[in-house]
């Protein structure tokens, strides 16, 4: 393989059109600390970003190579073209760009754990192995039912909360609300994801929530994270914080039309843009959140 095709083959297994859930927690987690106390430490906050990167990246390509090696991205998936599973690079091959990023997510890691002690250590450890424990290991969360609630801890209420200790050395209540948020919004795209592969995974047997339950209860799943992460909203006004509801606006939007889209769309390609949908979603939320938040 060329250098030039090798750097194609590792962007395209990095899965930069899923890096929105690494980002936005670090993101809308910087923003609300830096509204709570008025300071900022770039340095530690890039540290952060780039640590829940590379993470996201690492378990993207054990991901690749576990679901390949088991049969899960073969010649009837509908999404992406995956590396292992096409043939494109050997499981080994993917298992190493998985291990060379759980080093660099480790290496930034070191950089938050001396600044903020052992708390980092705490988040920092599981994180790192459940990078390969998601798809991988004796009890593997994405086959297990489990991958939406690992996305909402770790995407969400854990990155989150992470983020704004990391800046300002507190757990503030703020940071479990938006923590939960972005968390619920990251789980869609896993849940839409899972909705469309339902029939795949069910024959490699990977019992996903939409294969375990069948697609009217996945997509009730689906409904419950956007209405969820839409509904608690509301809860910024008891917080003293009532305008950073407003966030809220597009998820109403663009999830209405997501939901549509799961209620009538055939389990297949088309169901593609939803994902592309859950991502701009979930972008647009931060987006707003970090407005009303400077201008306010």
């Amino acid at each position: 393989m060329t250098a030039g095709k090798l750097l194609k083959a590792v962007a395209s297994g990095a899965r930069p059109k899923t890096l929105a859930a690494g980002l936005v927690p670090v993101w809308a987690g910087g923003v609300l600390a830096w509204k709570l106390s008025g300071s900022f430490d770039w340095w530690l906050w890039i540290c952060t970003l780039m640590g829940a990167l590379c993470i996201q990246i690492a378990t993207n390509f054990f991901n690749d190579a576990v679901d390949g090696r088991n049969g899960a991205d073969g010649a009837l998936r509908t999404g992406p073209v995956r590396l292992t599973g096409s043939g494109e690079m050997s499981f080994g091959q993917v298992m190493s760009f998985g291990a060379i990023f759980l080093a660099g997510a480790a290496f930034f890691g070191a950089f938050l754990i001396v600044a903020r002690g052992w708390p980092m250590l705490a988040i920092g450890l599981p994180s790192l192995f459940l990078a390969y424990g998601y798809t991988g290991g004796p009890f593997p969360l994405a086959y297990r039912g489990m991958g939406e609630i690992f996305v909402l801890l770790f995407f969400g209420v854990i990155a989150v909360m992470g983020t704004v200790f990391v800046q300002i050395g507190t757990w503030p209540n703020e940071a479990i609300l938006l923590g939960a948020q972005v968390g619920l919004l990251s789980a869609v795209l896993i849940s839409v994801n899972n909705f469309r592969d339902r029939e795949e995974d069910a024959k490699v047997g990977k019992r996903t929530l939409a294969v375990r339950f069948g697609p009217k209860a996945a997509a009730g799943v689906i409904w419950l994270e956007i209405k969820g992460a839409a509904l608690l909203g509301i809860a910024w006004l008891v917080m003293g914080h009532p305008l950073l509801g407003l966030a809220s606006v597009p998820v109403f939007a663009i999830g209405m039309r997501i939901i549509w889209g799961v209620l009538t769309l055939p389990a297949g390609k088309e169901m593609n843009k939803l994902l592309a949908m859950g991502a701009l979603e979930l972008v647009l939320f931060a987006g707003v959140f970090h407005a009303i938040v400077a201008i306010n």
